[in-house]
């Protein structure tokens, strides 16, 4: 198998957490929505946020929601192309309480990252694509 990236990230969140989901996903982190209509509309169950060209987050609201509990699941990571300071002050902007900072491994080597959490419990490292000095 000559995997090239991952395509996309399945999560869950409560039924009524939609437009929890639409204010942290789309306009406090910036990631344009797809098929949220279709999926109001009753066309389809799921809809997903946009992270670039090659990757996106399903959402698929469920009525028996669990949020993580720490044991099958850690968190997700994302890279962008921006410095670190950038994320901060974003996210400052938006409200959203940066969990921790770190330098971790990664697929793409160590970067600066801070870690976040969305309304349903999922933990997010949002990490820069500019190496740790």
């Amino acid at each position: 198998m000559d995997v090239s990236a991952i395509d996309h990230v399945n999560i869950r969140i409560p039924t009524d957490g939609v437009e929890d989901a639409v204010a942290f996903y789309r306009d406090a982190l910036g990631f344009e929505p797809e098929n949220l209509d279709r999926f109001r509309d009753g066309e389809r169950t799921i809809f997903s946020f946009r992270l670039n060209e090659d990757a996106i987050i399903h959402v698929r609201p469920v009525d028996t929601f669990s949020p993580p509990d720490g044991e099958g699941f850690d968190h997700f990571a994302i890279v962008v192309d921006e410095p670190i300071e950038a994320v901060r002050e974003r996210l400052d902007d938006a409200g959203i309480e940066i969990e921790r900072d770190g330098n971790p491994l990664g697929a793409t080597g160590r970067a600066p990252a801070v870690y976040v959490r969305d309304p349903f419990g999922f933990l997010i490292e949002i990490k820069t694509s500019e190496p740790a000095e």
